[in-house]
């Protein structure tokens, strides 16, 4: 059974939905809530709970989830991008941008450094 990958948007204002499967590069997502009822196809692999761009988003500009500003763009973003650490930055911790990509951990600084 071929199933298609959906993603949840919680609030009319959002510009990233939240997948609830895993998304194949070019599998086309349907977005559900909130009104949403669309399509997005995915520019590349996108793991479950993760993030899906339902626009474009400029530089610079808010990434949006629940409503509220989750982030800032490091880099326009086009729809069906995975939005993440490499190209979304917290406005709150400026290291956001440094992150790891796996595991979120932030980078340690050299006089936190064990030897």
């Amino acid at each position: 059974m071929i199933t298609t990958p959906t993603a949840f948007r919680v609030d009319p204002s959002d510009n990233v939905a939240t997948l609830l499967g895993d998304a194949a590069e070019g599998a086309t997502i349907v977005i559900v809530g909130s009104g949403a009822n669309s399509e997005v196809a995915a520019r590349e692999k996108i793991a479950l709970g993760h993030k899906i761009a339902l626009a474009s988003i400029a530089e610079g500009q808010p990434i949006t989830k629940f409503g509220v500003v989750i982030g800032i763009a490091m880099r326009p973003i086009g729809p069906g991008e995975w939005v993440h650490l490499h190209n979304c930055r917290s406005r709150v911790d400026e290291r956001s941008g440094s992150f790891d990509l796996q595991t979120g951990a932030p980078p340690v600084a050299p006089s936190q450094k064990r030897v």
